[in-house]
């Protein structure tokens, strides 16, 4: 292949590759030219030109395929557009008279349609450069057109399009020419011809005015006729000819007005024209019988599809703004359509009008008019029902319509309602009180029962889609009326059916509803039921002996109503279904099924019209029976069967009726085989009006009432149920396929053997019809089988169903030959014995080796297809190879289309399923796609799109390995790339979407060989794309493009826009002319250059949303967008900002921007901007008139959540966007830097747009914005005003957004989530001004008297949990900000200083001081906190009750809590699910600021609350309500909450779902701090030592499962304060003894854990609780801490640094180890302390590493703390216990010096705070040590290792520490220590003089060390002095320098000078003698001592005359973190 990529044709290398490889590599070849002919030097161009045009004609004449044609032609004229143009006409004759040829052989047609082809694309590339010429070319193409067959006739229709293309108006001399000719192909044989000939006559409308003036009725009258018989694309092309010619003659364009006085059609006439063939019948009287039949005599269904189309057509071209202008007249005009008489000829004929003209109006008002225009087209819409009804406004209009006598028109009113309702959920329930209002006045009318009753149905059936639903209380007024209806049915016969109608259908809807409201009135619902049916067969007797027609009637629906009602039941409430339940449905629906078979003689007795009736119930019986297990029926199996199967063959019907399922059983990819039967379109709503089942797509609301309540089915707007005949047979043929599995072998041979009976008996058109309904059950069943998992059973039944299938693979009709195929692999799959498998492939195998019909090869190809589908790649594995040898065989029958298509496809499935099975037959099965890709003619598109099937699969089947550079692999992938580019290329949407669907796999594979440069742009042309499948494979493909390649995506794109303009000169635009073809759908009337404009293709892409309506498609489009968005917002920031804010802007139309001032010119040039995306598709002058429609809702919605995730994108990526600092400096640097903070008034902006939009579910996606930014940006400050924020100055915006979410009329969601943003917008500190707080302040405040107010249930909109919602809401919003304010106030306790000064200096002006007083928080809150504890008290006790398991249900009030109703219960959990955690905390702060003194006076609460809370009050106290109030006295009040609080944290933490937010876990952690810092409460806790434990065991699970640090270091705070608070009442116990009994032996230290055993018990014992839990965390932090751990293999030995936050946990786990000891008895003491000695010895040889800076880490300084703590126990040294005490003492020390042994291994030790434990025993347990020598010897070594440091600093603390132990009390231990290591010290200090410091730690350890000499002088006796002077004086003075020395020395050792200077000073006076004997002994130092203090003394009286005195600071600088001493 890549000898194929040079600009002239390889010949040699083409000569010697094999012929059939010759194509291909000349196809790729022509590729590669195309590409490079663009990019290519024109020199270098023209110096080939010659060669290559001989190249490139001479392939005109080697017969090239279809793909290479157009290829060809494509080069050609690129070549002379580019290069010289002097031999074009000699081309052009060459090509004019291979088409004049008569040679008419098949052989030579490939050719000819070569030159074809060339001689298009010359004019179109070139156009007017050839302007001479054309008219002999013209000529020549019609000649031939005439004598041409199917292929060259589109071929020479399409060359004829590009020419009028190219010469625009010159051609005018020819246009009526090709316009005679063409015409009367528009009704060709060849759909293919008539689509070309509707292409080139669009073009041609675009110059020839007489097509839209003179000859315009032929013009509409041609294209009626051409729709007759045709198929989807057919209609596609033809209604756009239509529509657009249409359009031309009301509004012509400018440019051919002026050249010619025309004269312009009136819309009247234009509309009259296309009416006709809305209402036309069959043209002439001419058409076959058999066709008469089917359309009835009426109008032609096709005809009416396409004029459908074509009128969306027609008014999209005519742009948004004409429809706004002349609304009125386009509405009346179709509702005219809708009502003629030949368009309601019988009722399935109205629905179709009915659905048609709906389509138009949807297509129309729907997507080219904005929000604005929609209402008006709406109050327009009201108007002309108005006319009619005599009422005004738009409910007066509707409700009108509910009293209408058809109830088609009742039902569309309720529908109608309904969709109101569910748009403004505060409609429901007003709603639904007036329609039960007027239902009850209105009670004898039978229009106004049937018509309310409906209303009511609908608004019910909404409910489920307004998240707040309705008041409880609807449910039980629902059921009285009902109720009441079915009472009151018997009374008056004039109304009976509908009261009895209406009220099963009251009861039925009131079931969707959920079990939480049917819970209540199930009882009196069973009762109903079990009495409209007769109790027993002597009843059913009876009463068949009564009666008459009518009442028989009324019975018959009745029970039909009981049946749909009981169904809802089942649908809506599975959790109430138990057995009891069903046992008791089961006796009225057992009483149904034998009535069954008693209805057929009263229908002989009362007369026909009963059939209906009879009908509905057995629809009714179907539906509930297919929701019920199947064994809670089987006992009537066989009645029942005989029932189903009559039904679906048809046997008591005369009707050759079909059902709908087959489409659901056929799979979804044999839409190839059944065309636009599967395929979804954008027309499926009206083209389902033309498939072959029975009134397919006439669904309408009349055949069913009860769909009006029942969810829709995905995707449709409106619920369609189908006419009663055929919803009968589908619901049978679904039960058929639930029961069967379950029914014995013996039935199931007998139904089979009588299906085939039945395919016999009948004949013609039934027998079809009987077939279908037959193969859909049998599908149905076998479907049923395989998800039971159970067999077919034996070998006979087999046979059976075998011979069944087996009959149908060769029936003419296709969609039986795909259900047989179906059912042959469905009956593998569940049979799936390879013998069996075996028998039925090798029979398909023979007969595809015989048979020569195309019906037997393509069904049996299918079925081969099938089989492997089903059964997969293993199980049909030996099959393979003869399989795919027949298919590949049949693939080439070039003589039909359709055996290669069905061929193809089931070779697709085979690759498919075999996977890497079939990786040996790739290579020839690649090479024939290839082969029939080059050759097969472009019409037969399902041959393509098979081909792209095969393709794709073949991709996948070699996957991965497609990155491989091996030849093979290389082959094979250049293979693929080549069928890619051939299928991308080809006319056909569907053919484009596989190949876009192949590259998609390709990419997926070999991310680098598939070029995004070319795919891209090609992706965004097809977004435009009026073919929904391909719509949604380009967005399919961008999605998993944009998920890895964002930027390359984006980019590629732009270039699209780039070259736009180049484009439109080049005349891609197919129709330029199109007034307000701004208007957001053009994608119907042309498909030119997408609009790609500054926004690039995330703009498109959020255009799309608006528009587009199919649910996959949006989704995939969000992707998308999310993908771009991660990738790219945060590099590319105000882009995507803009695009968001352009799309949010939308909303201020509705000016909402006013509060935000003068923003509003720049929003109105945002809005010019917003059109410039379809400039370039109008006219100049169009501009002015074209409206853009704003984005709707939803896309705004999606934009502000876009926002969100580009503040969490930032929050990820870089610091600097949340510092205004840093992104200022960034900038300087580099200006293209963006930061989020430097857009922030944009966010606020576009919060507040969505905050205080008119849609609320904006208005929630704007707060969650608000709230985000108030958190992100809360804590960046104002670079310019140091101490303020930058928020600061937009705190009028955020008050501005919030107050209208606290107005009366807001849905509790919204003021819920405002509360919310309250909270964090008080919370976050931004707000300095106390004002500014209050207005804020002041929202909640009035929500807060809304809480206490409780709800008068008057004015109740929403569901009681609703109210509970927006209540808990604000009690949680109090207490975030309640525990901000604690906190505040805590901090500004801690840090006295600021309140004074604030106090004292600043008095006078504190009114401008900008700091907030600390406490102003408070003060705000402070008068609340009375009310607000009471309810967060009240809150927390619901939220205890509710989350109570369910076992315990009965213990909950009956009449619910202070804030929810029993009713309500379910939905209400989940609202306290989300706030109770704040408000513990808050609870917890006030408990403990309160000090538990707050008692609650009943009485004060009683009269502060109005009556409607009495009732809570009483509840929150414990009391039943109307016992007289019995006041608890405080203790007890604080025992019930403490245990409400302990009982809360402890059900939550014990197990917190993963799902919970973080924040809950560590609120309820810092509630329980808060709780036990009280003294009650820590003398509640230590009280009852069980509730300890279990807190401790609880804090252990949590640990477990929680590993965010911040929790660990919660968890080990709470335990702290449980240890502390143990600790405190044992202390008290033991003081206490002491006091008391004295006089008694008991020894007060003996208590504690552990008695007089010393044993702990687990589960009981609070240490050994807390020492497990302490324990995990250490492990967690430190692994090698536990052999466990460290012994696994799992576990690696290397050790890491402990981070900082580690480090404090590890600290703050060991000081409470520490504490441990304390609560023991000392018996228990000896138990647990082995434990805690060697953890706190471990974590200090782990965590003692030096470090630079020598800072002690945490978790040392815990560790030493606790040796200390540990060692001056005052409880363990009791006599029973020394012994193992001193043990103890002993090993750990001796430990501690094993550990600081030096290794060579370990980081470097910090002997230091080794030192400081060795000390610490040295001196705290002196007792124990002395006299052990081994120990003394460690601990000697170990401070001469420290003296002999090179470290100064290791110097200075070892002398330190030297120091403390030298001093100590007791001689016994310090003095071996002083006659060892002072003489090493004396040697050191000593040497000092021949090293001076050079540093002050140097200096320090000096001096560290003297400080250690003299104290050893002064404990001296006084006989030893002198010598001991004699050591420390010489030393001091040899440390003092001469004067030259002096001047010249270091700043140290000027320190030193002095400071030797000084202590000799101090020391002379205290010792006189001693001093004066040693400097008596030396004299050389007496001199330089006198002259240190001379020049001393010279040099202060310098200084006393400049300056002051310097102090002297002779402490040393540095101490320990810590004094141990």
């Amino acid at each position: 292949m890549e000898l194929a990529h040079s600009l002239l044709l390889n010949e040699e290398a083409l000569a010697q590759i094999t012929e059939a490889k010759r194509p291909v590599f000349i196809f790729e070849w022509l590729r590669f030219l195309d590409k490079v002919l663009v990019a290519a030097n024109k020199t270098d161009v023209k110096e080939k030109q010659k060669k290559l045009v001989e190249q490139l004609t001479g392939l005109i004449s080697s017969s090239p395929g279809p793909p290479t044609r157009k290829l060809l032609a494509k080069n050609l004229a690129a070549l002379y557009s580019i290069g010289d143009t002097f031999t074009v006409f000699q081309t052009l004759d060459k090509c004019n008279d291979i088409i004049k040829s008569k040679d008419d052989t098949a052989a030579y047609l490939p050719t000819k349609l070569a030159a074809v082809a060339c001689v298009g694309a010359f004019y179109e590339k070139m156009g007017r450069m050839l302007g001479s010429s054309f008219p002999e070319t013209v000529n020549n193409l019609l000649k031939s057109l005439k004598s041409a067959e199917s292929q060259g006739r589109s071929e020479i229709l399409m060359s004829l399009q590009k020419v009028l293309n190219g010469l625009g108006g010159a051609a005018a001399s020819c246009h009526r020419d090709i316009y005679k000719n063409a015409r009367s192909l528009l009704t060709d044989r060849s759909m293919a011809v008539r689509c070309a000939v509707a292409k080139c006559l669009l073009e041609l409308q675009n110059e020839a005015v007489f097509m839209w003036t003179a000859e315009l009725e032929n013009v509409a009258t041609l294209c009626f006729k051409a729709l007759e018989n045709s198929n989807y694309g057919v209609r596609v092309a033809v209604s756009k000819l239509l529509g657009t010619v249409m359009a031309t003659a009301l509004i012509p364009k400018q440019a051919t007005v002026m050249r010619q006085n025309v004269k312009r059609a009136t819309l009247e006439e234009v509309l009259e024209l296309m009416a006709t063939g809305f209402l036309r019948g069959g043209s002439g009287f001419l058409k076959s019988g058999g066709e008469m039949l089917k359309v009835g005599g009426s109008v032609n269904r096709e005809v009416r599809v396409g004029v459908t189309q074509a009128y969306v057509v027609f008014v999209t071209t005519l742009g948004g703004q004409w429809l706004e202008r002349n609304f009125a007249t386009f509405l009346s005009h179709v509702l005219d359509l809708v009502s003629h008489p030949r368009a309601t000829q019988t009722h399935v004929e109205a629905v179709y009008s009915r659905r048609c003209v709906s389509f138009i109006l949807r297509a129309t008002v729907g997507s080219l008019l904005g929000e604005k225009a929609q209402i008006a087209a709406a109050k327009d819409i009201c108007q002309a029902i108005g006319k009619q009804m005599k009422a005004v406004g738009l409910l007066e209009t509707v409700t009108s319509v509910l009293l209408h006598p058809s109830m088609a028109a009742r039902l569309a009113a309720a529908w109608c309602l309904r969709c109101v309702a569910v748009a403004l959920p505060f409609q429901l329930t007003p709603f639904l009180d007036r329609c039960a209002e007027r239902l009850n006045n209105l009670k004898t009318s039978p229009e106004a029962v049937s018509g309310y009753s409906f209303a009511m149905a609908a608004l019910l059936g909404g409910v489920h889609q307004c998240p707040l639903g309705i008041p409880h209380a609807k449910g039980k007024m629902v059921v009285s009326i009902a109720e009441d209806l079915l009472r009151t049915a018997a009374q008056n016969s004039r109304l009976s059916l509908q009261r009895t109608q209406a009220g099963w259908l009251l009861l039925g809807a009131l079931m969707t509803l959920g079990p939480s409201v049917v819970r209540y009135h199930l009882p009196k619902m069973l009762l109903l039921w079990r009495n409209v049916f007769p109790r027993s067969l002597k009843e059913l007797e009876a009463e068949k002996a009564r009666g008459d027609s009518f009442t028989w009637q009324v019975t018959l629906e009745g029970r039909a109503g009981a049946l749909c009602a009981m169904r809802s039941f089942v649908a809506h409430c599975p959790e109430l279904l138990t057995e009891d339940v069903i046992r008791k449905l089961m006796t009225p629906i057992e009483c149904a099924m034998t009535m069954m078979s008693h209805i057929p003689s009263v229908i002989k007795a009362h007369g026909a019209h009963l059939k209906a009736s009879a009908a509905m119930v057995r629809l009714r019986l179907y539906d509930i029976l297919a929701l019920l297990p199947p064994k809670t029926y089987e006992g009537s199996f066989n009645a029942l069967l005989r029932e189903l199967v009559a039904e679906f063959t048809l046997t008591d019907n005369s009707a050759n009726t079909t059902t709908s399922l087959l489409r659901s059983l056929c799979h979804y990819d044999d839409s190839v085989l059944l065309g636009s039967w599967l395929q979804e379109t954008d027309h499926k709503s009206i083209e389902d009006q033309l498939q072959p089942n029975s009134a397919s797509g006439s669904g309408a609301l009349e055949h069913d009432p009860s769909s009006i309540y029942l969810r829709i089915p995905a995707g449709e707007a409106v619920p369609g149920p189908l006419p009663l005949g055929v919803s009968v047979i589908d619901a049978s043929v679904a039960l058929f396929g639930v029961v069967f599995p379950h029914v014995s072998y013996k039935h199931r041979l007998q139904m089979l053997d009588h299906f085939a009976e039945c395919v016999k008996q009948a004949k013609g058109v039934r027998q079809q019809a009987v077939q279908l309904n037959i193969f859909t059950a049998v599908l149905s069943a076998l479907k049923g089988l395989a998800e039971n998992k159970s067999t077919l059973g034996p070998e006979e039944v087999r046979k059976s169903a075998l011979t069944l299938v087996m009959g149908a693979l060769d029936n003419p009709n296709p969609i039986l030959r795909c259900a047989a195929g179906e059912a042959l692999g469905r009956m593998a799959q569940v049979v799936g014995e390879a013998s069996f498998i075996a028998r039925m492939a090798q029979y398909s195998f023979d007969k595809l080796k015989s048979a020569r019909d195309v019906v037997s090869r393509t069904g049996h190809s299918l079925a081969l297809g099938c089989l492997h589908r089903y059964v997969g790649g293993i199980g049909s594995g030996q099959h393979l190879k003869t399989s795919v040898s027949i298919l590949l065989a049949l693939a080439q029958d070039g003589t039909s289309p359709e055996v290669q298509t069905w061929s193809l496809h089931s070779l697709a499935l085979i690759v498919d399923s075999s996977g890497p099975m079939y990786r040996g037959y790739v290579e020839p099965t690649l090479s024939l796609v290839l082969t029939l890709l080059l050759t097969v003619p472009p019409s037969h598109t399902e041959v393509h799109q098979c081909l792209g099937r095969c393709l794709g699969a073949i991709i996948t089947t070699v996957g991965p390995e497609l990155q491989g550079n091996g030849a093979t692999i290389s082959t094979i992938r250049s293979s693929c790339l080549v069928g890619c580019a051939i299928t991308q290329d080809h006319s056909d949407s569907l053919v484009q979407a596989a190949a876009i669907s192949c590259l998609q796999q390709l990419h997926m594979f070999a991310p680098r060989h598939v070029n995004l440069s070319s795919l891209v742009p090609s992706l965004c042309v097809h977004l435009c794309s009026s073919h929904l499948l391909l719509r949604r494979a380009a967005v399919a493909c961008l999605r998993q493009l944009a998920q890895r390649e964002a930027a390359e995506v984006c980019e590629y794109a732009m270039s699209l826009a780039k070259n736009a303009g180049d484009k439109e000169n080049c005349g891609i635009n197919i129709n330029p002319f199109a007034p307000g073809a701004g208007s957001r759908r053009d994608a119907h009337s042309r498909h030119q250059g997408v609009n790609i404009t500054e926004t690039g293709l995330e703009g498109v892409l959020f255009g799309m949303l608006d528009r587009e309506t199919d649910r996959k498609l949006c989704s995939d489009i969000h992707d998308t967008l999310g993908h771009m968005l991660s990738s790219l917002a945060v590099e590319n920031l105000s882009h995507w900002l803009m695009l968001c804010k352009d799309v949010l802007a939308a909303s201020s139309d509705m000016s909402t921007a006013a509060p935000l001032g003068g923003g509003k010119d720049e929003e109105s040039e945002k809005k010019d901007e917003m059109d410039d995306d379809t400039m370039f598709t109008t006219l100049g002058e169009e501009d002015k008139s074209k409206p853009s429609v704003a984005p709707r809702w939803a896309t705004r919605v999606f934009a502000a959540d876009c926002l969100c995730r580009v503040i969490m994108l930032c929050e990820n990526a870089n610091k600097a966007h949340f510092d205004l600092a840093l992104a200022r400096s960034a900038r300087l640097k580099n200006p293209k830097n963006d930061f989020l903070v430097l857009h922030l008034s944009d966010l606020i902006r576009m919060a507040f747009m969505a905050a205080t939009d008119h849609s609320n579910q904006l208005r929630m996606a704007g707060l969650q914005a608000l709230e985000d930014i108030i958190k992100k940006f809360a804590s960046v400050p104002e670079p310019e005003f140091p101490g303020h924020v930058i928020l600061e100055q937009y705190q009028a915006n955020v008050g501005a957004a919030l107050r209208p979410a606290f107005s009366q009329d807001t849905p509790s969601d919204i003021t819920a989530k405002a509360c919310q943003v309250c909270s964090a917008w008080i919370g976050s500190g931004v707000v300095s001004d106390l004002n500014d707080l209050r207005r804020v302040h002041n929202l909640l405040v009035s929500s807060l008297d809304k809480v206490q107010a409780g709800k008068g249930s008057s004015s109740q909109l929403y569901r009681e949990s609703a109210t509970t919602m927006e209540k808990l809401a604000v009690l949680k919003a109090w207490a975030e900000v309640y525990v901000v304010a604690m906190k505040i106030k805590k901090e500004a306790e801690t840090k006295p200083k600021r309140v004074l000064k604030s106090t004292e200096e600043d008095e006078d002006d504190f009114g401008t001081v900008d700091e907030l007083p600390p406490d102003s928080l408070i003060t705000l809150v402070q008068p609340e906190l009375p009310a607000l504890s009471r309810l967060w008290l009240a809150a927390l006790k619901d939220y205890a009750l509710l989350t109570l398991p369910a076992e315990f249900a009965t213990q909950l009030p009956p009449d619910g809590g202070a804030f929810y109703t029993p009713e309500t219960i379910d939905t209400a959990r989940l609202h306290y699910r989300n706030s109770w955690a704040p408000i513990l905390h808050a609870v917890a702060l006030w408990l403990n600021s309160t000090g538990f003194n707050a008692s609650e006076s009943t009485e004060e609460t009683a009269a502060a609350m109005p009556n409607s809370q009495k009732r809570a009050t009483s509840v929150t106290l414990n009391q039943a309500p109307g016992t007289p109030p019995t006041t608890k006295s405080l203790p007890e009040i604080n025992k019930d909450r403490m245990h409400l609080i302990l009982g809360v944290s402890i059900q939550f933490l014990c197990s917190p779902r993963p799902e919970e937010p973080v924040e809950h876990v560590t609120s309820c952690l810092q509630a329980l701090h808060t709780l036990l810092d009280s003294p009650c409460a820590r003398i509640h806790i230590a009280e009852d030592q069980l509730l300890g434990v279990e807190l401790l065991s609880v804090l252990h699970r949590l640990l477990l499962t929680w590993d965010p640090p911040s929790v660990q270091l919660l968890v080990t705070g709470v335990v702290q304060q449980i240890v502390r608070a143990a600790q405190d009442y044992l202390q008290e116990k033991r003081n206490t003894l002491n006091e008391d009994d004295i006089e008694e032996k008991e020894n007060p230290l003996a208590l504690g854990e552990g008695g007089e055993s010393g044993g702990l018990v687990p589960g009981k014992s609070l240490v050994f609780a807390a020492m497990e839990l302490l324990m995990f965390i250490l492990v967690r932090h430190m692994p090698h801490l536990s052999s466990k751990v460290s012994d696994s293999p799992s576990h690696i030995a290397a050790k890491s640094h402990l981070s900082e936050e580690s480090a404090r946990l590890v600290a703050a786990t060991v000081t409470i180890l520490s504490d441990l000891p304390s609560l023991c008895s000392p018996a228990g003491c000896m138990t647990i302390l082995p434990t805690i000695l060697f953890l706190i010895t471990r974590v200090l040889k782990e965590t003692a590493v030096k470090s630079a800076d020598n800072q002690v880490p945490p978790p040392v300084s815990a560790a030493l703390q606790g040796i200390k703590t540990i060692v001056t126990l005052p409880t363990v040294k009791t006599d029973e216990t020394q012994k193992q005490w001193t043990g103890l003492i002993r090993s750990t020390l001796a430990s501690i010096l094993e550990y600081s042994q030096p290794e060579a291994s370990k980081p470097i030790l910090d002997e230091v705070s080794i030192l400081t434990a060795i000390a610490l025993f040295l001196w705290s347990a002196s007792t124990e040590i002395i006299g052990v020598q081994s120990l003394q010897n460690g601990c000697m070594n170990r401070f001469k290792s420290a003296l002999n440091s090179c470290d100064p600093w290791v110097q200075a603390k070892c002398y330190q520490l030297l120091l403390s132990v030298f001093q100590h009390t007791n001689r016994a231990l310090s003095t071996p220590y002083i006659h060892s290591l002072a003489p090493i010290m004396v040697e050191k200090l000593k040497a000092v003089e021949r090293s001076r410091p050079n540093n002050n730690l140097e200096l320090l350890a000096v001096k560290e060390g003297i400080k250690v000499l003299e104290t050893l002088v002064a404990l001296g006796e006084e006989q030893n002095r002198v010598q001991l002077l004699a050591l420390l004086v010489p030393t001091l003075i040899s440390y003092l320098l001469n004067e030259n020395a002096f001047a010249s020395a270091s700043t140290a050792s000027k320190d030193l000078h002095e400071f030797a200077l000084q202590n000799l000073m101090h020391i002379g006076p205290l010792y006189p003698h001693a001093f004066k004997t040693v400097m008596g002994a030396a004299p050389e130092l007496k001199t330089r001592l006198e002259t240190a203090v001379r020049a001393s003394q010279a040099s202060k009286a310098k200084a006393a005359a400049r300056q002051p005195p310097p102090t002297v600071h002779s402490t040393p600088t540095i101490k320990l973190k810590t004094s141990f001493f």
